[in-house]
């Protein structure tokens, strides 16, 4: 595995990336009377997905990254329920496959805050395990 340098190597910044570009294709032919409704709603919600995921990986510890890819995730999940209705209300060409991409992206998140949060717990662990104590001179 390479090593990660910033967030635009992460894969889940690149999937949402690509998320939210198609989700910007999507919404372009959105009736007009959408535009300030579902579009802005489905585009501020897919942009708010890999902002998160760079601004936590920029921040200086593991538990602020942990707490932007949540605010991530639920954005996510913001994005998914806001596509789904806007699906329903056939507004929406070709949306399994985008509910397809947001499903990818959330395994990836859920991934990620599993590995940190679990690498965070070792850590603790280790930090916190019986010190051998030696004699005092």
């Amino acid at each position: 595995m390479d090593k990660i340098i910033s967030h635009k190597d992460l894969v889940v910044w690149q999937k949402s990336i690509a998320l939210a570009c198609k989700v910007y294709a999507s919404t372009s032919a959105l009736p007009r009377e959408e535009r300030y409704g579902l579009q802005s709603q489905l585009r501020r919600a897919a942009v708010s997905i890999s902002s998160n995921v760079a601004e936590g990986s920029a921040r200086r510890s593991r538990a602020e990254f942990i707490q932007f890819l949540h605010i991530a995730r639920g954005s996510l999940a913001e994005l998914e329920s806001t596509y789904t209705i806007a699906a329903r209300l056939a507004l929406i060409s070709d949306a399994a496959a985008t509910l397809e991409q947001i499903a990818e992206v959330a395994r990836l998140l859920n991934g990620l805050i599993r590995s940190l949060v679990s690498s965070s717990q070792t850590a603790h662990a280790k930090a916190c395990a019986h010190q051998p104590q030696t004699a005092n001179r």
